[in-house]
């Protein structure tokens, strides 16, 4: 049976939902009893926010580099980060990894397209919705990239940070985001969200704008996960 490397941790509480849904997904797939292998890093959560901050991404590279060699040196098959943020720099690091690597923006750009898309919109930290690592997959099957307008993106990201971050979801909260989804739908055209921070889903999953998907980059993450594993 092959062995799915995590690197977790950032942030703690999407790390406990990867091993949920890897166990959930797998064993309904596979109902005889038997367990997935999983072998979970957990870094300091803390560490990587302020080198995001300070946007010194090659010393992120560089532990996250290290952090998959731990990987590997307990002889899991393939290795993936549960979250979005570290997709930053996943291109400098699949390129010398020594396992293979599963990328979250990889598989949600083919949710999209099995959706038929055309215009999705996206969530999450900063570092996500001002970064680049979305809109290049994208691009490569000519789908754009929306992003909310600069003041909603740090209401999102302060949120993110002080509360989903530390377990914390506020029904008011929960609104100001979903009243975000309606002004990007409404105004700028989107037929999708990607939930891009995996902190996101736990506190907008249950609770959709039924207008258009929400992609739960999570739960699409996990699915592949479960693939690679029963492969």
């Amino acid at each position: 049976m092959k062995i799915a490397g995590i690197i977790g941790g950032i942030g703690p509480e999407s790390t406990i939902e990867y091993y949920r849904f890897i166990i959930a997904k797998y064993r309904a797939l596979r109902p005889d009893g038997s367990y997935p292998r999983m072998v979970i890093n957990s870094i300091n959560l803390q560490e990587m926010i302020d080198l995001f901050t300070a946007g010194r991404l090659d010393e992120v590279t560089v532990k996250l580099a290290a952090e998959l060699r731990r990987l590997a040196s307990a002889g899991v098959d393939f290795g993936l980060f549960a979250s979005n943020t570290p997709h930053a720099v996943f291109e400098a690091l699949r390129r010398d990894a020594p396992i293979p690597l599963v990328s979250i923006v990889e598989v949600t750009c083919a949710a999209a397209q099995r959706l038929g898309l055309k215009r999705p919109g996206l969530i999450g930290t900063r570092f996500t919705m001002q970064g680049r690592f979305y809109p290049q997959v994208f691009e490569r099957v000519a789908l754009p990239v929306v992003v909310p307008a600069p003041a909603e993106q740090e209401y999102i990201h302060g949120i993110y940070m002080d509360e989903l971050l530390k377990n914390v979801f506020r029904d008011e909260t929960r609104q100001r985001l979903l009243a975000i989804v309606g002004r990007l739908r409404t105004e700028d055209g989107i037929d999708g969200l990607i939930l891009g921070g995996t902190e996101l889903p736990l506190i907008l999953r249950d609770a959709g704008d039924k207008t258009i998907p929400f992609l739960d980059t999570t739960q699409l993450h996990c699915d592949e996960v479960v693939a690679r594993l029963l492969s």
